[in-house]
Order: C-alpha cells, then sequence, then structure tokens
C-alpha cells in the first residue's frame, strides 16, 4: 500500500529590516530623559546656563500635555551673562535614528542655538554631529562633523542637497584640522531661522550607521512623510537629504556613544566672532546684556524627540508537502 505523510516547512523569504522606537519625549515628559548643565559654557559664550530650579524660577520652561518651550531670559538687563538653558541626554546612543519635530528655534542677532551630538571622554575624541546650528541673523541651517584624524569627505560623493562648506572632518589643528569641521549649508530657508519660525518649524531627521554614515533630513510642517507621522519611519523612501557623510574615508569608530545636547548660547567663539560682519547693531555682548527684548524669539519650541533603533524582522511562510511513499 501507499502510505502518505504531510511535511510543514517554514521557508524563509526575505529579512526586512527597519526601525523600532528606543526611547520618544514630549510635552510634560520631556525632562525626563535630560538634565540640566550649569557650569561655564564650553563654547565661551555670553551666557548663564540654569538648573531645573532656576530655569524654572525664571520661567524659561513652558510645558504641555504636547509640547515643551525653553527659552532664554527676555526680561532683564544681564551684566553676566544671559541666562539660558543647555540640556544633555540622561543616555547616550551608538548609531540610530533621531526625529525631532520642532515648531520654533531660537533667532536674531547675539544667539547661537544648536541642537547636536557629542561623544565621551575628550572633544573631540568620540566625534560630534550638528544637527541644527547657526549664529545671529543666518537664514540656512548649518550640518557638521567634527571629528579628530581619520575622517574626510575630500573626493568622496555625498549624495546630498546642500552645499559643502568644507571637506576635512578633523578638527584639531594640531594635527592637519583647520577647526572647522566638514560642514554643508543648507540651501532652503526654511530649515533656520526667521522662515523656518514663520512656516512653523518642521522634522530634522538624523540617521546613523555604521554602513551609511549620517544623513540629515528635512521637512517643512506641510511636507512630514507619512510614515514619520505614523511611528514608522522609512528613510529609503525620503529622497535626498540636505547632508550626507559615507563612511568612505571615516572610519566608523571616530564616533562613540553620543550624548545628545539641546542648547542657547550667546555670542561665543563662533557667533561672536562673526558679530561684526552680521548687520547687528552694537557689540555682542553689549546687545545681548542691555536689549532683553530683543530676545523674545530666543526659544525653542519642541513637539517630540524620538530615538529609533535599526531593527530586522525575518518574514517566513508555511509550506505544507504531501509525500507519497511506496510500501
Amino acid at each position: 500500500m501507499k502510505v502518505t505523510s504531510i511535511i510543514t516547512l517554514s521557508v524563509l523569504l526575505s529579512t526586512v529590516h527597519g526601525w523600532t522606537v528606543k526611547q520618544s519625549f514630549r510635552g510634560q515628559n520631556f525632562l525626563n530623559g535630560f538634565t540640566f548643565f550649569a557650569d561655564k559654557d564650553p563654547s565661551n559664550g555670553f551666557v548663564q546656563y540654569q538648573t531645573e530650579e532656576g530655569a524654572r524660577s525664571l520661567n524659561l520652561i513652558t510645558e504641555t500635555q504636547n509640547n515643551i518651550i525653553i527659552r532664554a531670559d527676555a526680561n532683564n538687563v544681564t551684566p553676566n551673562g544671559r541666562p539660558s538653558v543647555r540640556l544633555l541626554s540622561k543616555e547616550r546612543f551608538k548609531y540610530g535614528l533621531f526625529i525631532l519635530d520642532l515648531e520654533h528655534m531660537p533667532f536674531g542677532c547675539g544667539t547661537w542655538p544648536a541642537f547636536w551630538m557629542l561623544g565621551a571622554p575628550v572633544w573631540p575624541t568620540g566625534g560630534q554631529i550638528n544637527i541644527i546650528e547657526g549664529i545671529n541673523l543666518n537664514t540656512n541651517n548649518k550640518v557638521s562633523l567634527h571629528t579628530t584624524n581619520g575622517c574626510t569627505m575630500e573626493n568622496v560623493f555625498q549624495n546630498q542637497t546642500g552645499k559643502i562648506e568644507t571637506s576635512n572632518c578633523n578638527t584639531v589643528v594640531s594635527d592637519g584640522g583647520d577647526g572647522r569641521g566638514c560642514a554643508v549649508t543648507s540651501e532652503d530657508p526654511l530649515t533656520y531661522g526667521a522662515e523656518f519660525n514663520a512656516n512653523n518649524g518642521g522634522v530634522f531627521a538624523t540617521r546613523w550607521t555604521s554602513k551609511r554614515g549620517v544623513q540629515v533630513w528635512f521637512f517643512p510642517r506641510n511636507k512630514i512623510p507619512a510614515d514619520i507621522t505614523s511611528g514608522q519611519p522609512n528613510p529609503d523612501t525620503w529622497g535626498i537629504p540636505i547632508s550626507d557623510y559615507p563612511f568612505v574615508q571615516c572610519n566608523p569608530n571616530k564616533f562613540g556613544d553620543m550624548q545628545i545636547i539641546i542648547n542657547l548660547t550667546f555670542c561665543g567663539d563662533w557667533g561672536g566672532s562673526a558679530y561684526p560682519s552680521s548687520g547687528c547693531p552694537s557689540t555682542c555682548a553689549a546687545f545681548v546684556e542691555n536689549e532683553f527684548a530683543s530676545f523674545n524669539q530666543s526659544y525653542w519650541s519642541i513637539n517630540s524627540l524620538t530615538m529609533y533603533q535599526e531593527s530586522s524582522v525575518q518574514q517566513r511562510k508555511k509550506e505544507t508537502f504531501l509525500v507519497l511513499q511506496q510500501p
């Protein structure tokens, strides 16, 4: 007689790569992910960074269920520097997808806002990724990397919409760098300052992986991809980024475990040195000290910050076979 056997096999079709939420902060829980830095400004700004207690006593923090506003003082003459906030993430990150939904950024004469990531232990040995940065009356966002020797974009194809300013990521002047890192400036004025704020902001998305390097995208408020809104981001569908830093001639190990930093300083090494040619009045320190009413635009209005980690899922299907065997 014939013997019939039924065999069911699980067949691997493919491995799908995606992104899963690691941490997400918004509104009244935003500060759960951060500490307040209240020491001297490392970039030598004319600023008094506040503790959380100090910031709240000066009304520099406003929280709602879905939004947080982080501002500088705009009510007082400040001969010792303008009170402001510098936040450091409690957790450090090694690779990921970082999505910031931002409604308003600080802007105006004397300001130097930044949203960035910094490695440890000593700058720049752990690397630095500047995602949002500008000074004074700048109209376009600048993205940059800072490393020690061994990371460059020279003769590397960068698939991006932004303009290359500098290509050598090495920031150590004594070891062949020029102190500026490798910088790309967006050619879209909606990415920074007055036009960004007038357009109700948008989303900055940063992908950092060992294989692809670092890419930064910006989406204006009315053009945010649906996959970001739904919490299922797919960077491969987003088109060309503002900046693209492939790790072709850059050792991925130049970037260590990174801490997210959100800060607003005034004047400082970059903002102060560029102030005389900025079109702003007086001197930087004098303006920041005395013209307090001019700093009513010196605030971050953040809807959310979500950190994703790369994940992979194996897609399988079951196949059932009938096997006839002769006795």
